[in-house]
């Protein structure tokens, strides 16, 4: 499966392949074409780069660097995110701990409105621009609509910060209602390749998933969506996943390594390799040169201390820190004391971006 060990190929299938002079180095077009002219690579051009052997990693993520610094800057964006709802899902994204569906661990809790204050007050402390309050539904009932105008009214009251959502599927009174609370940023990740979700989600479609953003960007919030690699996929569904996301034209992109989670489905698929990671970082950085790329859940599994610190020099410009949703990170201030070494200056909150 192409989500564990090393990525064998042989490089008589890259760039320099007997008899085909046509085929250009992907790392020269992509220089040019990326970093020059600020134009994403295709997907075909995407799964080359995912193709490229060990020694060519050092280049690609110096590169990816570059096309950082290029079109977004050397600023990060530092995010902290809560669960209000944990747990009891009724979907079965097989990856995920809080489906009820599931014979995991993880059992069903709510958080209170001065909790959601309280931990958006800790998360600024960090430094941190961006709150993200998330809930494990497919989409929000009455209920929870109403805890969430509640906690957003209470933390913009409290604390400056922009405060993100991530809600599940959406109708279009509820992204209206968003909208007017103030919400800055919507999550709602579309997972994998729309040709691999069946495999990963069977409970509803890529489609439904696909619609709720249009309308989160009709409603004039901004997008986030990314999704998780190493679920089993291949390397051609790795690329697509990243043309459709650059189809998609988020704001933001938030790149998860799979961690297996004991009794789901996926819980017995091997790690992603660190330089498969690594690869998957740089590709999506050039197949996408000014989204925020946003580490986030597994990379401290997969690639350490030393992969974050190459994956911060290899095209990411926006981090989570502290602990995910049912997953533990790293320490929040082992991030920004990392940032700090790297001299990558924490982005100053913007209520206009």
């Amino acid at each position: 499966m192409a989500h564990s060990g090393t990525v064998s190929i042989s490089t008589t299938t890259l760039s320099d392949r007997p008899g085909d002079p046509g085929r250009s180095d992907i790392l020269a077009v992509a220089r040019e074409q990326v970093l020059e002219r600020g134009e994403g690579l295709t997907q075909d051009q995407v799964l080359e780069v995912l193709q490229l052997p060990d020694e060519s990693l050092d280049d690609l993520l110096a590169l990816a660097h570059d096309v950082r610094m290029r079109w977004c800057g050397p600023e990060v964006e530092v995010e902290g995110i809560i669960s209000l709802k944990t747990g009891g899902c009724p979907e079965d994204c097989h990856f995920c701990s809080q489906s009820g569906l599931f014979a995991s661990p993880v059992r069903s809790a709510w958080l209170d409105v001065p909790m959601l204050v309280e931990a958006a007050k800790q998360t600024a402390k960090t430094g941190a621009t961006e709150f993200c309050i998330v809930a494990a539904v497919r989409g929000p009932d009455e209920r929870l609509m109403g805890q969430v105008a509640a906690g957003v009214a209470a933390i913009k009251d409290a604390v400056d910060i922009n405060v993100a959502c991530s809600l599940g599927m959406l109708t279009p009174d509820q992204v209206t209602r968003l909208a007017e609370m103030g919400v800055h940023r919507y999550n709602h990740n579309l997972e994998t390749a729309r040709s691999y979700f069946p495999n990963v989600v069977t409970t509803h479609t890529w489609e439904e998933r696909w619609e709720t953003l249009r309308l989160v960007r009709e409603a004039g919030m901004e997008v986030c969506c990314g999704g998780i690699v190493g679920m089993g996929e291949t390397l051609e569904q790795r690329a697509e996943f990243a043309a459709q996301l650059a189809e998609l034209t988020p704001d933001e992109v938030p790149l998860n390594f799979l961690n297996p989670r004991p009794g789901t489905p996926f819980g017995d698929l091997e790690q992603m390799s660190g330089p498969d990671a690594l690869r998957t970082v740089a590709a999506y950085r050039l197949a996408m040169p000014r989204t925020v790329l946003r580490f986030a859940g597994g990379r401290e599994i997969t690639l350490g201390d030393l992969g974050a610190r190459q994956g911060l020099l290899g095209g990411i410009n926006a981090v989570i820190v502290g602990n995910y949703l049912t997953t533990l990170g790293r320490p929040a201030e082992a991030d920004i004391d990392l940032l700090g070494e790297l001299q990558m200056p924490i982005k100053a909150l913007n209520e206009t971006l």
